[in-house]
């Protein structure tokens, strides 16, 4: 690890010195062959520090490419998050998208240029940038394009299929064990999940699974602001109504939120798109309620914190509004990546050193806990303060340690867990049934 994480205003600057001229004549929209050319000459631009992969393909086949930034792509150094950022999960929603092929082209300029701050980003995190979740609904819109693209042309799959309401829906069973003091995390998945949901959705659950991801935000458009969960309601569903619902961690997740929207240039503004958020972020359900999204998703199921953007009110913004947008982004999506490096890290040992995977990291006063990966290493996002954190693993004693964290980067908090006596040797009961069935949800039409 290197110097501390600077500050945002510090940060700004930093980008503002090292940051390259933007000219309009940079900027175009990507259809599927121009997105691949364009992740594959950043890899060619930058072959050291970069690595592309597919985590499947659409239902018209087209690959789910992911390009990853990191000093040694393709593998997990313990202690090191990992991060995603997710553009184009609905179709018709292109910013995103653009974006995030401007972030990776900026990334690579960048650290090439010795921009001091992106080279520690690169080098203490592995990056993972998925542009495009939904290929097959963009080549529909843009078919459209700009000038005649319809709300919903293009929105859904090829299947017509609303990829952010194809999730298994896991706040039904949270909200029962919230009752029930049942499991807080990695909840289990329905039987037959894989035949109910849609290949692009199947790839992104199997890349959470093969990824311990900490930190994740999904670009949407539509409107302006930054979302956190959940977005599903905890009340049964009254029409015009919105209720707040607020995660074990809802504190910490307004922060990511305001994150974002402090360092956008006018999100943190309120009014945009004839809309007022207070300081440019909502909670989902409070805005409306949302049922088998995926960022509860990602909350509920892997150690993954996840909001959603809502960056344009324009779904499919002309070309020659793509300078000012990136512009109004850049430093957003930056800070915001920069989030993953607070809080606590540390590594989970037995008593012969050997490191312990699927550990399970508590802290008092959070009912949310999260898991170590294979290699033994956790992370978990705290606020500011002091907290009691406990480890524990099936067949150990767990153990408990009082850490106060700062507000630079992440505080390192190691355990080593001791044998338990062998009568102590019982398996933990299941605590919870598994989600079955649940009732569809009405179409939305609302951006996320």
């Amino acid at each position: 690890m290197q110097q501390g994480w600077t500050f945002p205003w510090v940060s700004a600057l930093l980008l503002g010195v090292m940051g390259l001229h933007v000219s309009s004549s940079e900027f175009q929209h990507h259809r599927y062959e121009d997105l691949v050319r364009a992740l594959f000459a950043v890899q060619s631009e930058c072959p050291y520090i970069t690595r592309i992969y597919s985590i499947g393909r659409s239902v018209e086949g087209r690959h789910l490419y992911v390009l990853e930034f990191s000093d040694n792509p393709g593998i997990h150094e313990a202690m090191e998050p990992e991060f995603k950022y997710v553009g184009n999960m609905h179709g018709n929603e292109v910013l995103g998208r653009e974006l995030l092929i401007k972030l990776s082209q900026f990334l690579c300029e960048e650290y090439r240029a010795g921009n001091q701050r992106i080279m520690r980003l690169i080098h203490d995190t592995r990056i993972h940038i998925l542009p495009s979740m939904n290929p097959d609904g963009y080549e529909v819109a843009a078919k459209q394009g700009p000038e005649s693209n319809g709300y919903l042309v293009g929105r859904g799959n090829a299947r017509q299929f609303d990829l952010n309401r194809n999730f298994p829906d896991l706040n039904a069973l949270v909200y029962y064990y919230e009752k029930t003091n049942g499991r807080n995390h990695h909840l289990p998945l329905p039987d037959n999940w894989e035949q109910q949901v849609e290949p692009e959705t199947l790839a992104v659950i199997k890349w959470m699974q093969n990824y311990n991801f900490i930190l994740s935000a999904n670009l949407h458009g539509g409107a302006v602001v930054a979302n956190y969960p959940f977005d599903k309601s905890r009340d049964p569903r009254i029409r015009g109504r919105t209720t707040y619902a607020a995660t074990a961690d809802d504190k910490l997740f307004r922060k990511l939120a305001r994150t974002y929207s402090y360092a956008h240039s006018w999100m943190h503004k309120g009014w945009n798109c004839g809309d007022f958020f207070d300081e440019g972020i909502t909670n989902g359900a409070s805005w409306y309620s949302l049922s088998k999204g995926m960022q509860d998703f990602n909350y509920l199921y892997s150690n993954c914190f996840e909001i959603t953007l809502e960056l344009s009110c324009d779904k499919f913004p002309p070309a020659s509004a793509l300078p000012r947008e990136w512009m109004g982004n850049r430093e957003a999506l930056v800070s915001y990546l920069e989030q993953v490096h607070h809080g606590i890290k540390g590594m989970v040992y037995d008593e012969n050193n050997n490191p312990l995977g699927n550990a399970e990291i508590s802290v008092a006063g959070a009912n949310h806990d999260v898991t170590t990966g294979v290699d033994g290493d956790y992370f978990r996002l705290l606020l500011p303060g002091t907290y009691t954190v406990t480890a524990s693993a099936p067949g150990y004693v767990p153990y408990s340690s009082t850490v106060t964290v700062g507000p630079a980067e992440a505080i390192q908090l190691h355990f080593y867990l001791k044998t338990a006596p062998k009568q102590n040797l019982k398996a933990k009961p299941h605590n919870g049934k598994k989600n079955h069935s649940s009732p569809k949800a009405p179409l939305k039409l609302g951006p996320r």
